[in-house]
């Protein structure tokens, strides 16, 4: 691999569509088992064969997480499924179980193979262990530091992927049993039920039912919710210390999150890869992801630090924008839009593409496309309305959250 890879999430068609648009070089996915992710979107066969097809047809690869822990049942099922997976002929799987591993070599050993974050590496001894058993790219655990990524590198030649943006698991590299414990559903198995986020109470065992609030102020407690990370400023540090591919968190997230983060970080790649000499921040970059739905950022372990650092504020996500619109298409000052959110003639909305392309404008009439007179754009609603003159299809339009009080 030459370049750095932009690698972003795709929890299901329309999101991979988008990722593509907006500047990844490279999505992953799940398809309908032995996943991480059980309760995404996810692929059928037919859904990952026109996944392939829209990757390919930009130049732009496609891997398929079969990173889920299994047990003994799950082998001959892993098996058939390969086995329909060959002929996709999908450019990689990401693995976290050295039995999946071994399985994928026997049924497919041509497929290009992925290591999980889930599988903990965390120096150059393993990566070699791991390139040896036959993967290509180790995808390094989130919990080392800047200096211990490069001497990952100076230890070994395997390609190295890190996450860059998004949520982080409250538990070492994600490796929780608490889901699986409190209800029922195995996290290593896909079916996490993010018990990290619940609110809690003390009870003694001779006051049944009588609970007391744990609180650490006046919000409640947080004591379980880690902060998002956002390395956005640091991609330079990181490709000095030979990471190969830039890794975007979540397949659960929604289709604007995708294209929000995605255009940042492509901005910030490219910039990067046209003059590193003078590369620097672009305020924008931070601005607008602060403009979707998130938990405080922070830089995770990035330069050291073993203390955990949990919600300053608040347990509850940030939300600054909500997702109104997509264009669906775009001529001459008029458009065609697919409502998300509700939305009025006379608010101000905002419109973002690819490229940092953004501008606000005033919503003027709205009409439904038999030309009838429309109260407002409604989700799921399809509407005529006039849009900036460099609006194309795939753009998204947002609005400004109201500060309450």
């Amino acid at each position: 691999m030459s370049q750095p890879e932009l690698l972003v999430p795709a929890g299901d068609m329309e999101k991979l569509e988008t990722a593509l648009d907006y500047g990844a070089d490279a999505v992953y996915l799940g398809g309908e088992g032995f996943g991480l992710r059980a309760l995404a979107g996810n692929f059928t066969l037919d859904g990952l064969a026109r996944a392939r097809e829209l990757t390919a047809a930009q130049g732009k690869k496609l891997y398929l997480t079969l990173n889920a822990y299994l047990r003994p049942g799950d082998f001959a099922p892993l098996a058939a499924y390969l086995e329909k997976l060959r002929g996709l002929d999908l450019d990689a799987y990401i693995v976290s179980d050295p039995g999946v591993l071994a399985l994928v070599r026997e049924v497919d050993p041509q497929r290009e193979i992925h290591l999980s974050t889930q599988a903990n590496t965390t120096n150059a001894g393993a990566a070699r262990f791991w390139q040896e058993a036959g993967v290509k790219r180790v995808n390094l655990a989130r919990e080392l530091t800047l200096e211990e990524m490069a001497a990952v590198r100076d230890g070994c030649d395997v390609e190295l992927e890190v996450f860059v943006h998004g949520a982080l698991c409250v538990a070492y590299s994600g490796r929780c049993l608490l889901s699986a414990a409190l209800a029922g559903r195995s996290a290593n198995q896909g079916l996490c039920a993010h018990p990290c986020r619940w609110g809690y109470a003390l009870m003694e065992e001779t006051r049944p039912g009588e609970f007391f609030p744990v609180e650490e102020d006046g919000r409640g407690t947080y004591i379980l919710n880690s902060r998002d990370l956002c390395l956005v400023e640091h991609l330079p540090e990181l490709l000095r210390a030979g990471v190969n591919s830039l890794k975007i968190e979540g397949r659960m997230k929604s289709r604007y999150y995708v294209a929000a983060v995605t255009r940042v970080y492509r901005d910030a790649l490219d910039r990067y890869l046209t003059a590193p000499e003078t590369w620097q921040v672009d305020p924008r970059w931070r601005d607008e992801l602060e403009k979707i739905s998130h938990r405080p950022y922070d830089r995770g372990f990035l330069f050291g630090g073993r203390d955990p650092l949990i919600h300053a504020a608040d347990s509850r996500y940030l939300r600054a924008h909500d997702f109104v619109g997509v264009v669906l298409e775009a001529e001459g000052g008029q458009g065609l839009v697919a409502g998300r959110n509700r939305f009025f003639a006379g608010e101000t909305l905002e419109l973002i593409g690819p490229e940092m392309r953004q501008i606000s404008f005033e919503v003027g009439p709205l009409t439904g496309p038999q030309g009838e007179t429309l109260a407002a754009g409604q989700p799921n609603g399809r509407i005529v309305m006039a849009l900036p003159p460099d609006a194309r299809p795939g753009d998204l339009l947002r609005r400004a959250v109201k500060a309450e009080g």
